[in-house]
């Protein structure tokens, strides 16, 4: 029998696109589904739509209420609920290819390494966010253009890349949104789930464990939509000031340090250790002589 696949889906005020969301996922070519709705008390037609939707289709549907406490909770608690061999990301506001998770599995029957299965997208700017959306796209529109070996139409990573010279550099997520991802669940239990303290790059951090022991594997065509809009949570965190920016260097630096290129480890050390900098003062001071 065909492994089970768990379809998360995290909603909060979803009921713009969300109904064509949920129709992506009536359109799959891989038939053994579940669908995990983890809503955070939304309060618009959000919890209607995902009833109807669960009146209409014959593969099981569970709708949880969540107590809202940051979008890594919310993702968190999908996964928990799902009873999958995969959690099947999909936000509320993107779209699945009809083949998207019948193309994913497949790559895990041979390449027994790997936990995260990713894929290219496919973009869609609405109307009322043209201009800042073709600005993204410039940036993060092919996530992995600074990847130059790709091998029958996929590229494999493993713990080398957080050695990469282009490592951290931007795009910094060549992974992938979490939509874009196919996950082994039995991984969550073996390095953790998303860190709730991130609000940005969480998905990244959570790739960077899974790199210190195992294979990801992108393929080289778009599986999925990935929607740009004026509300999404990517824009909103553009136009705040979000604890990443100084969070995601202090974990690189306690937690992957030993794994980065000697670049990367300079930077850190000059930012988080005064013995560094001090040791650079008196290399310095000696040059000067």
């Amino acid at each position: 029998m065909k492994p089970l696949v768990s379809i998360c889906v995290p909603t909060y005020n979803g009921s713009e696109f969300l109904n064509e969301a949920l129709d992506s996922v009536k359109s799959q070519t891989y038939s053994n589904i579940e669908v995990i709705i983890s809503d955070d008390i939304s309060k618009d037609d959000t919890l209607e739509i995902v009833e109807d939707f669960k009146n209409k289709v014959d593969f099981p549907v569970f709708m949880y209420k969540h107590n809202p406490s940051g979008i890594g909770a919310n993702w968190n608690n999908c996964v928990v609920k799902a009873n999958g061999d995969f959690i099947k990301f999909l936000f509320q506001d993107d779209l699945l290819f009809p083949d998207a998770i019948s193309e994913m599995v497949k790559i895990f029957n041979y390449e027994k390494e790997c936990a995260i299965v990713s894929c290219k997208r496919n973009i869609l700017i609405e109307e009322t966010d043209k201009k800042n959306g073709h600005e993204w796209v410039k940036t993060y529109g092919n996530l992995q253009k600074n990847l130059k070996h790709k091998s029958e139409g996929k590229f494999t990573l493993n713990k080398n890349y957080l050695n990469h010279i282009n490592f951290a550099k931007e795009p910094l997520n060549i992974i992938g949104e979490p939509t874009c991802t196919l996950i082994k669940k039995s991984i969550f239990s073996k390095i953790g789930y998303f860190d709730e303290r991130l609000e940005q790059i969480l998905d990244f951090e959570f790739y960077c464990r899974v790199l210190k022991k195992y294979k990801i594997i992108i393929l080289d065509k778009p599986l999925v939509s990935f929607r740009i809009h004026a509300n999404q949570a990517t824009q909103r965190n553009n136009n705040r000031k979000i604890i990443d920016h100084e969070l995601f260097p202090r974990i690189l630096y306690s937690d992957f340090f030993w794994h980065l290129n000697s670049k990367e480890q300079r930077k850190l050390l000059n930012r988080f250790s005064a013995i560094y900098r001090k040791y650079l003062v008196v290399r310095n001071s000696f040059r000067k002589r």
